[in-house]
């Protein structure tokens, strides 16, 4: 039985209500449409402070009317705790994504990046163990791993943080493994590496560099690459983050719980080697695209150089098995990107 037959399996005649924070995100709406396909009961929070009710509505039109009428949203700060508490009554599973997701954001703003991802992630836990919530599922980040040079990263092992971002993200596991061992909350947190697919953000500075890129491309701008190109990332389509999320929350195994996992691929691309990848998926929808140049640009503070998971860890206690790798995951999700984002014609 594969892993999304297995949790499908589990699913089939039990409805549990799932908390999603972070519903109108990107993570966070693929999570509430796969909810609502396997007939579960979803509330979602998000302060459209980063998310976008278009998600939402993509979502919902998604599983159509009948499944949509399964899911309530909640327009929230995870900072107001009286908020967090609402928002975890009668819940069974809470799969938290609300944070600012952002290492060069959390340079030029701490104090809101800490308000949020920690201030606001203790408040989703005290609330989650007052509510008796059967587990608490959070993202982590690969960002953890900071200065360790090692490769593949191991969960066992990590450096010291190079972001205001890392940290509270580190942070986010240590209260996690309190509150499991003072109040007996099952927690299970994940250090995603690198997530990509449809409803992904390209906007902004801190945007994640597949859409933007994609976006670039199918405009015909040239493509900022930060440093010498070399660096490298584990690109993880967000169907996988989807499918261990629902490992974690509905694992018999014991000890599996209370534990951190890297959920990737497995496989380093380098950023030159992502560029001519997209690039040449593109240009078979347009072929001028191929000649879209790309340029180089200083390196970013609080960057990691090179990333990639071992993922043998989840393997083995969740029983995670990636579905997408990168090429994969390209192909699910550059429909979308075009359709989104492809210049409409001039006169039109």
């Amino acid at each position: 039985m594969t892993s999304t037959a297995s949790y499908t399996a589990q699913l089939r005649g039990n409805r549990y209500l799932w908390l999603v924070t972070g519903a109108a995100g990107f993570i966070g709406s693929h999570l509430v449409e796969t909810l609502l396909r396997l007939e579960q009961d979803v509330v979602g929070l998000d302060d459209l402070s980063r998310g976008h009710r278009s998600n939402i509505e993509q979502a919902e039109a998604a599983v159509g009317a009948q499944s949509a009428a399964r899911h309530r949203f909640v327009i929230a700060d995870i900072c107001d705790l009286a908020a967090c508490r609402a928002a975890c009554t009668d819940v069974d599973f809470v799969l938290h994504h609300a944070a600012l997701g952002s290492v060069p954001g959390s340079i030029a703003d701490p104090v809101a990046c800490n308000a949020a991802n920690v201030t606001g992630f203790v408040n989703m836990l005290t609330a989650a163990k007052d509510a008796g919530v059967k587990r608490f599922i959070y993202a982590s980040s690969s960002a953890t791993y900071g200065d360790s040079s090692k490769l593949p990263k191991t969960e066992e092992e990590i450096g010291r943080p190079l972001s205001p971002y890392a940290v509270t993200k580190y942070a986010n596991e240590l209260y996690a493994a309190a509150f499991a061992r003072c109040y007996g909350l099952q927690c299970v947190g994940f250090r995603y590496f690198n997530v990509f697919g449809a409803r992904q953000d390209p906007d902004g500075p801190y945007a994640a560099v597949i859409p933007r890129w994609v976006r670039s491309l199918l405009n015909r701008d040239q493509v900022e690459i930060y440093g010498d190109g070399e660096t490298s990332r584990d690109f993880c389509h967000v169907q996988n983050v989807v499918q261990a999320n629902l490992l974690a929350a509905l694992t018999e195994r014991g000890d599996a719980l209370n534990q951190v996992y890297n959920i990737a691929v497995g496989h380093r691309t380098t950023l030159n080697q992502l560029f001519v990848l997209l690039r040449d998926l593109l240009a078979a929808h347009d072929g001028s695209i191929r000649s879209v140049p790309a340029t180089y640009r200083d390196y970013r503070p609080g960057d990691i150089r090179h990333s990639e998971a071992d993922i043998g860890k989840a393997k083995s206690l969740l029983g995670y098995q990636p579905t997408h790798d990168l090429a994969a995951g390209l192909a699910q999700a550059l429909p979308w990107y075009i359709e989104q984002y492809q210049p409409t014609p001039s006169g039109v």
